[in-house]
């Protein structure tokens, strides 16, 4: 906060040196500095201020913040073709009618496909960076906070393996991806990326990333995942280093991992919550990190468990999301968000009433969750995508303006989500009982009411690449 002292209206007046005409103009002119000061120091969008944490809740111009929200990673990939930005628009207009508030994407493309944001090591597609400049400009204008991720851990979009690639280019030994946690060409290459991002000056608004509230958060890396040390030591090692290092540039946002949700060893006895197996991070150890503000959790279960009854997933799903509210809350303290969740149309029975079913629980259990006192602060299902975008597709999109059923239940749990906010935000100690019985009413009460036969996932690598779950 600047901290110089401006002369008073009353200082003015006092010295008794103004005519009234003069102290009129005076009273302008202070008025309108003020106000421009104001503006250029907090950059308030459409959407309020800046998401902050308050204990295991989030937090919004001084309120509570509570949110239904998606995924889109293709947005800046899209958007670096000008012709094709409207597709950015629909969507984000799209969700903002469904009063969705929240939108993860990528800021990353890294390689030498001819959409790379990063061609290699420091240098850049200023093209490509337009394009994300839009995104953020697009999200501001509909008043959409965006969390955005630096870097992927799949081969999708270059991520770990393409920045290990580039250092062996240069000469440097490498024996596999996982160097990518511990050796200093390869970290020096992504903080290099990390700083260029959160320093970025958008072109069309000419707020700097690090100073515009429509960002949300910052997101170390999509699904952190290594194979030489299960524990979850390297990765634990790795996001203290970088989260201490995206602080140091800016303590303005918020800051979360990209975690799945996988325990590791710090807690042994969770570990059978797991789907069977570990991908070397440590969801307790990893996220009691400081520069951590909020923890995230993934949920597959269609893939982790392709063999088994819609019940049955549904069931692991419940633990799994209920392990970690306890964990986010009373070991972590700190606020959690259902990151990514969705059901694949890849499925040989798919039809739109199993995925409304699914999202239906879901969203349930999150606004029970929020409702009850928790530590939930909303989920984001994966993926919103517009039409003419086969490319971009895997299984999980979801094109609101094709799907009216979706659209409904999407528009149910917002607006469920923020009358929860607003309940809070007035003191009320508990939602109304008729607003519950609504929203159980909608998403369905007690068991989960999916009943399938078995059937065995066929999906195929996504260009996301976050299906690959198998260890």
């Amino acid at each position: 906060m600047h901290s110089e002292t401006r002369p008073t209206m009353s200082t003015y007046i006092k010295s008794g040196r103004l005519s009234w005409s003069a102290i009129f103009l005076a009273f302008v002119l202070y008025i309108s500095f003020s106000g421009c000061t104001c503006e250029a120091r907090v950059h308030k969008g459409k959407g309020g201020g800046v998401v902050r944490t308050k204990g295991t809740s989030f937090v919004l111009d001084g309120s509570p913040f509570l949110f239904n929200g998606f995924n889109a990673y293709w947005m800046m990939n899209v958007a670096s073709d000008p012709s094709e930005r409207y597709k950015v628009t629909q969507v984000l207009q799209d969700a903002a009618d469904a009063g969705l508030s929240v939108c993860r994407t990528w800021a990353f493309e890294d390689g030498t496909d001819g959409k790379a944001l990063q061609i290699s090591p420091g240098v850049y597609d200023e093209r490509v960076f337009q394009g994300l400049d839009f995104v953020v400009a697009q999200a501001r204008k509909y008043g959409l906070k965006l969390i955005l991720s630096f870097v992927n851990n799949y081969k999708d979009f270059g991520g770990r393996p393409q920045y290990v690639e580039w250092a062996r280019s240069s000469g440097v030994q490498l024996k596999s991806d996982d160097d990518f946690y511990t050796n200093p060409v390869v970290k020096g290459y992504y903080k290099n990326h990390v700083e260029r991002v959160i320093t970025r000056v958008n072109t069309i608004t000419k707020i700097p990333y690090k100073d515009d509230n429509t960002i949300m958060a910052w997101e170390l890396i999509n699904e952190p995942r290594c194979q030489l040390d299960y524990s979850g030591r390297m990765v634990n090692a790795w996001v203290q280093e970088m989260a201490t290092f995206v602080k140091s540039l800016d303590k303005h946002h918020l800051l979360e991992i990209g975690m799945e949700g996988f325990y590791g060893d710090t807690m042994p006895e969770r570990k059978q919550i797991n789907p069977g197996y570990q991908v070397g991070t440590d969801f307790i150890s990893n996220n009691l990190i400081r520069e951590i503000d909020f923890t995230t959790i993934h949920a597959y279960p269609d893939q982790w468990f392709s063999g088994q009854t819609e019940n049955s997933q549904m069931a692991f799903m419940q633990r799994w999301m209920s392990s970690h509210y306890d964990d986010s809350r009373n070991v972590l303290k700190k606020p959690l968000v259902i990151a990514e969740f969705g059901k694949s149309s890849k499925d040989s029975d798919y039809n739109i009433n199993i995925r409304n079913a699914y999202m239906n629980a879901v969203y349930r259990n999150i606004y029970m969750e929020a409702r009850s006192g928790g530590t939930v602060g909303g989920g984001l299902v994966w993926q919103l995508m517009a039409d003419g975008m086969g490319s971009y597709g895997d299984g999980y999109e979801i094109i609101l303006s094709e799907s009216p059923s979706t659209d409904r239940l999407i528009s149910q749990q917002s607006h469920a989500m923020t009358t929860l906010s607003q309940s809070l935000r007035t003191g009320a100690q508990n939602v109304p009982v008729n607003q519950a019985r609504e929203i159980e009413s909608d998403q369905g009460t007690g068991d989960h009411p999916l009943v399938a036969p078995d059937r065995h996932a066929n999906h195929a690598h996504t260009r996301k690449g976050s299906r690959n779950a198998g260890p």
